[in-house]
């Protein structure tokens, strides 16, 4: 059911004055650990974009940790020159169709990876996963055109407000939209403008036109509804209304606190020590300066006027006496401050920083080429950092990612798909560097078993279902199924063996005896 454009603005300000108490801590983070992506202080707060943003940080530890964090993430779980996931039949399919179904949707998983690298994924993953550093990731997922079929675009946390449903999960999102006044028709071609629009159109094509974006689930229809709102100083005019069978937005939280809707991601929980690292930096380099251009008095035979002292390098500052009777008449100030101490405290808060941005696991990746073993342990080092998050990261941003793309396909005529990726009827398997090293220790278990299985001797062998072995440590190694043996080729490999060895067993009975 369409909402009317009044209880629509109630539910968009409403969104968004809960979104404000969030501002000073996003902001603190944005300034120190994102400064080219922070927009609290840009284009949207009425001040001249262009810029430059990291004026306050005197220490770059966070701003690299924070892209490494994205880039390691990326590499574990979206890796751009890997296959990141498997679409496998779920339990709700039966034993007899599961072959069948198994056979058709790893069709569809290389339909969709031949698509996806062909779009900007990869770059709007990298920014998408830069946001989660902080808290909060979103990414918009849209039908794009002939040449690209499909679009991502990671949307700023700082142009969305959020709403969650009863299950915890993110329902409704509100979007800041700021687009020239020319640009609404050919962005929207189903706008309604209202004449007061339509004059600014004509008058001044090039002014920023601020709109609302709205995207609100509608349980009784099973989709969403879309709106794109204008509001000026009097009312709200519903532009444009539409009905989507899904959502076209992606929002993760790296770790969220029970009762609170944005996430606080490792650079929240870093954060003081970040910024008594800028400020120690800052610190550090005033000093620095003295020691390199100096301070120093002079005699002088007024009164000294403390108003007038300004301790800067170079600076000289007039005195009645430098010491002796009067001492001489120029001498260097002397100066405080420990600077080996300071280098310290420096390395600890480098150390506490990189520890929490996941920025220091295992020695240095870059001393020399690293074997297959080594990149395991470090994914699994990596994932047993992540904890929860890991989790969070494959039913919050992984599984809902293929959905709307297989939506979009599905739409598009590209494929056909009866079934719903829901774990139940189609499951989204990942199948990543970082969820294969977790699963890694599963399959030493299994391994291990069959070994001891082995030396039970015979009867130890016939409790160990080999087949299944075999399709298990394949799925959990991310094994293609092109690469497998079909259960119909199983028992044909089987029979073939049987009669080879009925054959070898009559060809021994008919060869002659030789005599003794």
């Amino acid at each position: 059911m369409k909402m009317s454009a009044g209880a629509l603005k109630k539910r968009y300000e409403a969104a968004w004055s809960r979104k404000e108490n969030w501002r000073d801590l996003y902001e603190q983070c944005y300034i120190y650990g994102l400064p080219q992506r922070n927009l609290y202080d840009g284009y949207h707060e009425g001040k001249v974009g262009g810029r430059h943003k990291g004026a306050q940080v005197f220490d770059s530890t966070a701003v690299a940790g924070v892209q490494r964090f994205a880039n390691r993430i990326q590499s574990g779980l979206f890796p751009p020159d890997k296959q990141w996931m498997d679409l496998q039949p779920g339990t709700d399919i039966p034993e007899e169709q599961k072959d069948v179904v198994r056979e058709g949707l790893q069709n569809y998983t290389e339909k969709f990876f031949t698509l996806l690298r062909q779009t900007n994924f990869d770059l709007a993953m990298g920014e998408f996963l830069m946001d989660l550093c902080v808290g909060t990731g979103v990414m918009l997922i849209q039908p794009g055109n002939e040449t690209n079929l499909i679009t991502f675009q990671a949307i700023p946390q700082y142009m969305v407000a959020l709403e969650e449903g009863p299950n915890g999960t993110v329902e409704n999102i509100y979007r800041k939209v700021r687009v020239p006044a020319e640009n609404i028709q050919r962005q929207w071609p189903d706008v309604q403008l209202p004449d007061k629009l339509k004059r600014i159109v004509e008058d001044k094509p090039q002014e920023p036109i601020d709109l609302q974006e709205s995207t609100i689930i509608t349980p009784e229809e099973g989709g969403y509804g879309y709106y794109l709102c204008y509001k000026d100083d009097s009312e709200a005019d519903v532009l444009v209304y539409r009905k989507l069978t899904s959502s076209p937005w992606v929002v993760s939280r790296f770790m969220k606190v029970s009762g609170e809707i944005y996430g606080r991601g490792p650079m929240v929980q870093c954060l003081h020590d970040v910024m008594s690292l800028n400020k120690t930096v800052e610190l550090l380099l005033k000093n620095a300066s003295l020691n390199i251009a100096g301070v120093f008095t002079a005699i002088d035979d007024g009164v000294l006027n403390p108003q007038t002292i300004r301790v800067v390098p170079g600076a000289v500052i007039p005195v009645a006496s430098n010491g002796g009777p009067r001492g001489p008449s120029l001498q260097p100030l002397p100066r405080s401050g420990d600077l080996q101490l300071t280098q310290l405290v420096l390395g600890d808060l480098r150390a506490n920083v990189k520890k929490v941005l996941l920025d220091d696991s295992l020695p240095p990746d870059n001393m020399s080429a690293r074997s297959a073993t080594e990149i395991v342990e470090r994914m699994k080092d990596l994932s047993t950092n992540l904890g929860s998050a890991f989790g969070r990261m494959i039913t919050e941003a992984m599984i809902p990612i293929v959905r709307r793309s297989l939506q979009i396909m599905h739409e598009n005529g590209l494929i056909t798909l009866p079934l719903r990726v829901n774990g139940l009827e189609v499951k989204v398997v990942p199948v990543s560097p970082l969820a294969m090293a977790q699963n890694m220790d599963d399959v030493q278990d299994v391994m291990q078993w069959v070994s001891i299985a082995s030396q039970l001797g015979p009867s130890g062998i016939a409790t160990a279902k080999m087949d299944a072995i075999s399709d298990y440590v394949a799925d959990k190694i991310g094994v293609p199924m092109t690469l497998r043996t079909s259960d119909e080729e199983r028992q044909e490999m089987e029979e073939i063996a049987q009669q080879a060895l009925m054959a070898q067993g009559q060809m021994q009975q008919e060869a002659p005896v030789e005599e003794g």
